[in-house]
């Protein structure tokens, strides 16, 4: 694709954003009740904008124009903050954190595939290069404790002569029977067939007779081979088989990638040349405009001073350095307006004093007053949605499209280099900011020295506001010690306190795998399901998408992070074998973070003691925020919450981090880009109340069924090597497999499709009774293992408000009602 239509696609997309906020903003203005229309109208448009998120990521990654990227990069950040805020408000009303849009997919037009979240690739793009070094670090690290860890040598036994001289005896004994048994077999079959041609006689020997059997047997495998492609066309004519190119990668794919690749080299280049050009073009603006623009300035003070002295009869005070000085009067304001604000102020000043006189002391409010006008406040806020804090970025960056790029003629400017003209206005301000400090400081001694000679004023600043400012100051300064954590590290550097954690086995290095190979299809009974009111267990998709939002796009953007529903914590709940630790390397490798391992297996007998465990999570924490993003991720976190620890376990000590956890929460900021995460496989075996306290977010991360399974056995059957033919029914597989989890899939295919098998396949190909004896010696997750998973879900904290939706949420109501019933009839007796 070209520039031309990269330009076009974003036109279209900011027409769709543009309309999708005045929509917006009309539905948020008006209040409803109904909670279905309210969950219509949130799924709508957060499906709208997942749509308009997945145009935006792909112009933003293509587009080569340097300030346009900038634009967009701004917008893409919005959106990305308002999915989440819309999907936050869908969990709260809704109360579960799995959403079907069955109805709405339909009346838009749109497939469930293009409700997947894409994650910016922008994300490793702009510090591939941090990446990749602190990776080589890593590997150094890693390789030097394993040649400064002492190699075990196995003590090696002396056999005695006799013994070896038996053990040769054996081996070469067997070799010969091998051998002998060969040799006999070669024999055996020799007598046989000539045996064979004796009861045959005359008939074998017949040149004929051999050639017709010959020609029978050809002409019926050349036949039956002509009807299979006979077969194999009619149903790719009629659309039930793909065509033999399908799984090919075409030539305009490979082109595209090629441009795809270039178009990165000149994103790169024009970004260097804008970044040159921000520098050069301020430098010049300051030697050519600079001098005019101090005139300027100073001209228009110096006219301010005297018309508020021909208004007022004084000269006016001048605002100070903190209050932004001078900018706050002229920004963005003529002289004329100037001068009426000063105007309007005298006559509000007035006004003020005149109302304070008339003003009679007012009745304190009853608390039956404040209690109705507390529920009228609350009925309001049910009714409305929630204020979006990314609704006024996406706004002004809409404006700024408006008013920019919507209509700018770009026919001069064919490589989508930058424009010289938008830095020239830009640094115009900034130059003109930096300006207005100097000229600040020499207008208000030049104030000072006119009020002296017109006036004769003399300004004696009064010793009791500098007393009481200085008092102020200091209670600030000893506020803010008393708040700071004392630094146990602060005489170490980052990279020796990096470099122990790596030692230790607390930062480890991540698996190289994307959320793309957490393979699984959605969830198509989902709706249907629940309108029977059953809930429905959540697809892989659904678990992945979950992930995305939670995990990865806060973590990946700063910008979100910060403004975003904070998700500080994540805890993934399944049996084993369902990808819980592939989920957690796979959120470290989509945003380049750090990842350290607080598993209590872990950690144990690493830095005993209170204060040894102490300084190992203060190290830890240090380094997550220096080194951001980053995941912290506690393996088998049900053993930190045990209700009682297992005489097994009790030298490991599970429970250290039960008590630490939470005040690590606490001291997580929204600046800090740090994720916990835990994986258990066992959560029933935790004490709930601190379990559920400490993660924010629970995924229940289920088996595979069976639209999952089939794409499971035939993506990773492909991936290993294996050819999918006719002779393989997957959809057996799949149906047979009910159970099975992703990672007994993967052992079994692993095991069928050795080497030796791959060469094969060209005269054998595979069956699907190859995979089924061998998953013969596993054992699958059963029905009650899940529907435990399901109990202990419904018994935290979000279980629980679900269950009381589902109930109508009036079994409390209902039985304050009856014992108000009953006491009246308990007084009538």
């Amino acid at each position: 694709m070209s520039n031309a239509m990269y330009n076009k696609m974003w036109d279209q997309t900011q027409e769709a954003l543009n309309s999708l906020l005045e929509e917006e903003s009309q539905k948020v203005i008006e209040p409803h009740r109904n909670q279905v229309f309210i969950f219509q109208m949130l799924a709508t448009f957060y499906i709208k904008y997942v749509q308009i998120f997945r145009n935006l990521e792909n112009v933003y990654d293509q587009i080569v124009h340097p300030q346009k990227r900038i634009l967009i990069r701004k917008l893409l950040d919005g959106v990305m903050g308002r999915i989440l805020e819309l999907k936050n408000e869908m969990v709260e009303l809704e109360l579960t954190e799995f959403h079907y849009f069955d109805d709405i997919l339909q009346d838009l037009k749109l497939t469930p595939q293009q409700l997947d979240i894409p994650i910016p690739k922008y994300f490793l793009k702009e510090k591939l290069e941090v990446i990749k070094g602190r990776e080589k670090i890593l590997a150094q690290i890693l390789a030097d404790t394993e040649l400064n860890t002492p190699s075990k040598k196995y003590p090696t036994k002396a056999i005695p002569l006799e013994e070896a001289v038996r053990l040769i005896q054996v081996s070469e004994r067997a070799r010969q029977g091998r051998l002998r048994a060969m040799f006999m077999k070669q024999i055996f079959l020799q007598e046989c067939r000539a045996k064979q041609a004796r009861l045959l006689g005359d008939r074998g020997t017949d040149p004929s007779t051999a050639a017709l059997r010959i020609q029978k047997v050809w002409r019926g495998f050349h036949q039956s081979k002509k009807t299979e492609r006979e077969r194999e066309k009619e149903m790719i004519f009629l659309g039930m088989n793909p065509s033999p190119l399908f799984n090919e990668v075409s030539a305009t794919i490979i082109q595209a990638q090629k441009v795809a690749n270039m178009r990165d080299e000149v994103q790169m280049r024009h970004e260097e040349d804008y970044r040159e050009a921000l520098v050069t073009v301020k430098d010049n603006l300051k030697l050519i405009e600079g001098p005019d623009i101090q005139e300027n300035l100073q001209d228009q003070i110096r006219r301010w001073f005297i018309e508020c002295r021909n208004l007022t009869g004084t000269f006016p005070d001048y605002p100070k350095v903190e209050e932004g000085g001078s900018a706050i009067i002229f920004s963005h304001k003529t002289p004329q307006q100037v001068i009426e604000d000063i105007i309007a102020n005298q006559e509000e000043e007035e006004k003020g004093k005149k109302k304070k006189e008339e003003k009679k002391p007012k009745k304190a409010k009853t608390s039956q007053e404040k209690k109705g006008t507390k529920e009228k406040n609350k009925k309001e806020e049910e009714r409305k949605m929630s204020p979006s804090v990314f609704l006024p970025t996406m706004e002004e960056g809409n404006k700024t499209y408006k008013d920019v790029w919507k209509n700018k003629d770009e026919s001069w400017n064919f490589p989508q280099d930058y424009d010289p003209e938008l830095i020239k206005q830009e640094k115009r301000r900034e130059l003109e900011s930096e300006i207005r400090v100097q000229v600040d400081e020499l207008m208000r001694q030049e104030l000072k020295n006119l009020k002296l000679a017109v006036n004769r004023e003399k300004e004696y600043p009064t010793k009791t506001g500098k007393k009481k400012e200085d008092k102020k100051k200091k209670k600030e300064k000893k506020g803010r010690k008393g708040k700071k954590d004392k630094d146990l590290t602060a005489d170490r550097t980052i990279e020796s306190l990096y470099k122990e954690l790596v030692e230790e086995g607390l930062l480890i290095q991540a698996l190289k795998v994307n959320l793309s190979d957490y393979i699984g299809e959605y969830s198509y009974l989902g709706t249907t399901l629940r309108q029977v009111s059953t809930e429905p267990m959540p697809s892989l998709l659904d678990v992945r998408q979950l992930v995305t939002l939670y995990g990865i796009l806060p973590l990946g953007s700063a910008a979100v992070h910060e403004k975003a529903p904070v998700v500080k914590s994540l805890l993934l709940a399944g049996p084993s074998g369902v990808g819980k630790k592939m989920l957690v390397h796979a959120i470290c490798t989509e945003t380049g973070a750090n990842l350290f391992n607080l598993s209590a297996t872990n950690i144990a007998g690493k830095y005993p003691g209170k204060a040894g465990l102490q300084m190992m999570l203060h190290m830890v924490l240090k380094v997550a925020r220096e080194l951001q993003p980053s995941v912290v991720w506690i393996g088998d976190t049900e053993k930190t919450f045990y209700r009682k620890v297992p005489n097994t376990e009790r030298m490991i000590e599970p429970k250290r981090l039960k008590k630490q956890l939470p005040k690590i929460l606490k001291l997580l900021k929204p600046d800090d880009r740090i994720l916990i995460v835990g994986t258990t496989q066992r959560p029933f075996d935790a004490e709930l109340q601190p379990f559920c306290k400490v993660y924010q977010k629970i995924i229940l991360v289920p088996r595979p069924d069976y639209a999952s399974r089939y794409v499971l056995w035939k993506q990773i059957i492909q991936r290993g090597g294996g050819v999918i033919t006719n002779a393989l029914n997957v959809s057996c597989l799949a149906k047979v497999t009910d159970g099975f989890t992703q990672g007994h899939i993967v052992q079994v295919v692993k095991g069928v499709l050795t080497e030796r098998r791959l060469r094969q396949q060209t005269y054998k190909p595979l069956t699907a009774v190859e995979f089924i004896a061998a998953l013969t010696s596993t054992s699958p997750v059963y029905q009650e293992e899940e529907d435990s998973f399901k109990n202990w879900y419904a018994k935290t904290p979000m279980g629980k408000k679900r269950a009381l939706a589902s109930t109508g949420g009036n079994t409390e109501k209902d039985k304050e009602k009856g014992k108000k019933e009953n006491k009246g009839k308990k007084g009538k007796f």
